[in-house]
């Protein structure tokens, strides 16, 4: 589809007016200029009539707006609200004024309480008169409120909006003001009154969020014809809020549409929005809550790790680089994670483990998450340190010292036995070897690795050892830390050898 959605932001008017504390200039001049960074092509700066705060900051915002950026002001069907709204949008390079009057059955009759025929020609001469305050480059929206409560009457407000067109309204929004229908019955509606009006009017939807469903609703709208989409930050707006711009705008990318948004910079937008609004981002909010690329199950955690080198991930529906939240796709653990998550997780950190350890710390891991919950990546890293780098067991290292240039004495405890032993080696593992063969341990070292673990602020570097045993006939893997190397080694010696003992 060549067709580009207009996205056209009201979270200055809608979402703002829904705010315990609504935004004074200041604040609402930082959010209009994230709205710049983010690429809206239209802003809805306020509605003039209601304040005068209100008339200053759509004025001011007016006056600072690019070229490019429609900036408009709300109004009623009523001269004082039109006339208002022109005074405060004077200097933008795209003003527009939006109006607007309910037509549903409910609307007709119990709020307005006027026939449709007379609420037709309010609408006329309410677009007449906006058309007429504008200049020429200047354009008039029409909003008909509750157009989602229109299933009994569309017919009669599609024949008023054909009248309202005529009269100069080039953006024909209908909102659903209040969601109460699936969103099929909705798209359809939009879909009739597409058809019926001429090409060159832009048909706009402005959902809100009653039932959880605004963001399919506008979603689907854009696929029946709707070029305008009316969201705002964070989903923000009255109750449930409307149609949040981030979940359109990657919903339709995903659909291989082209945004003409800068989707990296939503993720930064979307906080600094809830810092502003004072309304936290929930942890399961999609795109931006906390939990929206965390994985806690084992089995999803499995698929993630198997796919994270690819585009598309087996459990994500967008890559976080796209909104500007980096590689922050996460692993938590929990009693239902498994060896994925420990792998992953430790990995990430300075403390590497390997899968066969995994497996091995994750038995451990799942029981004190079963007490706990959640298991922070700092306390797995303790558990890594009391159990894969001190392996409780039979053998029980007492000491190891050199004693000279190839003789070492070790002395070591398995079960109630105590050893002290001396034996000649190239070094302190082939030393170590060796004194327990004479004991009558015999070990067999695959390979030997060594690592340094980074000094965090106000602590040494530490070495990290990592062996290698055959078992009969299957590897071990054992690996101690220690600020020496030496004891790194023979410790590591040690935990291979309760590994295999307790095997």
């Amino acid at each position: 589809m060549s067709r580009k959605p207009f996205f056209y932001d009201i979270t200055l008017r809608d979402g703002n007016q829904a705010l315990r504390n609504p935004w004074n200039i200041q604040e609402k001049e930082i959010i209009f200029k994230k709205l710049l960074d983010l690429g809206v092509q239209g802003i809805e700066a306020g509605f003039p009539n209601a304040s005068e705060t209100d008339f200053e900051a759509v004025e001011h915002l007016s006056k600072i707006a690019p070229d490019n950026v429609v900036i408009s002001a709300l109004a009623r069907c009523n001269e004082s609200d039109i006339k208002r709204a022109a005074d405060a949008i004077k200097y933008a390079k795209k003003p527009r004024i939006h109006t607007f009057m309910a037509m549903n059955p409910l609307g007709i009759e119990y709020v307005i309480k006027k026939p449709l025929s007379e609420i037709k020609d309010i609408c006329i001469n309410s677009v007449k008169l906006a058309k007429s305050l504008l200049p020429e480059y200047g354009d008039v929206e029409f909003s008909v409120e509750h157009f989602g409560d229109c299933v009994e009457n569309i017919d009669e407000v599609t024949e008023v909006l054909k009248e309202i067109v005529n009269a100069g309204a080039t953006t024909i929004n209908l909102p659903n003001t209040v969601e109460r229908f699936r969103p099929q019955t909705f798209v359809d509606m939009v879909k009739k009154i597409k058809n019926a009006l001429p090409e060159n009017i832009t048909i706009s939807v402005h959902c809100h969020n009653d039932l959880g469903m605004a963001t399919a609703t506008t979603v689907e709208s854009y696929f029946a014809g709707a070029t305008q989409l009316e969201c705002s930050l964070n989903g923000l707006g009255e109750r449930s809020g409307n149609t949040n711009i981030y979940e359109v705008a990657i919903a339709l990318y995903n659909s291989g549409i082209e945004i003409p948004l800068n989707l990296n910079t939503i993720y930064e937008t979307a906080l600094l929005t809830s810092e502003m609004a004072n309304v936290p981002i929930w942890e399961k909010a999609p795109l931006i809550g906390y939990d929206a690329l965390a994985h806690r199950s084992g089995i999803h955690q499995d698929g993630v790790a198997k796919t994270k080198h690819l585009k598309k991930g087996a459990y994500r529906a967008f890559n976080p680089e796209l909104i500007g939240r980096g590689n922050d796709e996460l692993f938590e653990f929990t009693s239902q994670s498994g060896k994925t998550a420990l792998y992953e997780i430790l990995n990430s950190t300075p403390y590497k483990i390997s899968m066969q350890e995994a497996v091995y710390l994750s038995h451990i891991a799942k029981t004190e998450s079963e007490k706990v919950g959640n298991l922070s990546t700092q306390k797995l890293i303790e558990l890594y340190l009391n159990d894969i780098c001190d392996i409780k067991g039979n053998f029980l290292l007492q000491d190891f010292r050199k004693i000279d240039s190839d003789r070492f004495n070790l002395t070591f405890k398995y079960k109630d036995k105590e050893y002290d032993l001396v034996a000649k080696g190239n070094g302190p593992i082939e030393g170590c070897i060796n004194a327990l063969k004479k004991a009558g341990f015999e070990i067999k070292l695959i390979n030997y690795e060594q690592k340094t673990i980074e000094a965090q602020k106000g602590e040494e570097a530490e070495a990290m050892s990592i062996m290698q045993f055959d078992n009969n006939g299957k590897t071990i893997i054992a690996r101690a830390i220690n600020i020496s190397t030496a004891e790194a080694n023979v410790k590591a010696i040690f935990n291979g050898l309760n590994l295999m003992n307790n095997n």
